[in-house]
């Protein structure tokens, strides 16, 4: 796995290729995060970025291998959550003035693709999973 690769036509088209993408975003997400200042602000805004942004690899990893085609797509969606919550948080980089948005543009970029990429992942299996049978309820006998 090449940490400097962008993402490719072709990255995001597998699992395989979509779980390399996820490792490289969460590569770059760190480089942002060592580019923050050293004040209170920027070490508070370094540890968020540091949690949502390095999670929806491994949730979407994690999801690779669920137990169901619902279990996957609640999978996914908690790796769609960390990345929008990544998003927020490269947003406020700029909003703070805690680093020149050109500096983030890249990486914001492709948080955004990502959300993208993952939303309609979570829609695709949702659409596929069979509604689970409703439980009938034992009649009351008085």
């Amino acid at each position: 796995m090449q940490i400097e690769r962008q993402g490719t036509r072709e990255e995001g088209r597998t699992p395989e290729g979509l779980s390399d993408r996820l490792w490289n975003f969460a590569a770059r997400v760190g480089k942002v995060v060592d580019a923050l200042p050293d004040t209170r602000m920027g070490r508070h805004v370094a540890g968020q970025l540091v949690r949502c942004g390095t999670s929806a690899a491994p949730n979407y990893d994690e999801a690779c291998a669920a137990e169901s085609r619902a279990d996957f797509a609640h999978k996914v969606s908690v790796a769609l959550k960390e990345a929008k919550e990544t998003r927020g948080w490269l947003r406020f980089t700029w909003l703070a003035g805690l680093l020149p948005a050109k500096r983030t543009t890249g990486v914001f970029d492709e948080c955004e693709q990502i959300c993208k990429i993952l939303g309609k992942s979570v829609v695709t299996a949702r659409q596929n999973t069979p509604a689970s049978p409703r439980r009938s309820r034992p009649s009351a006998t008085m």
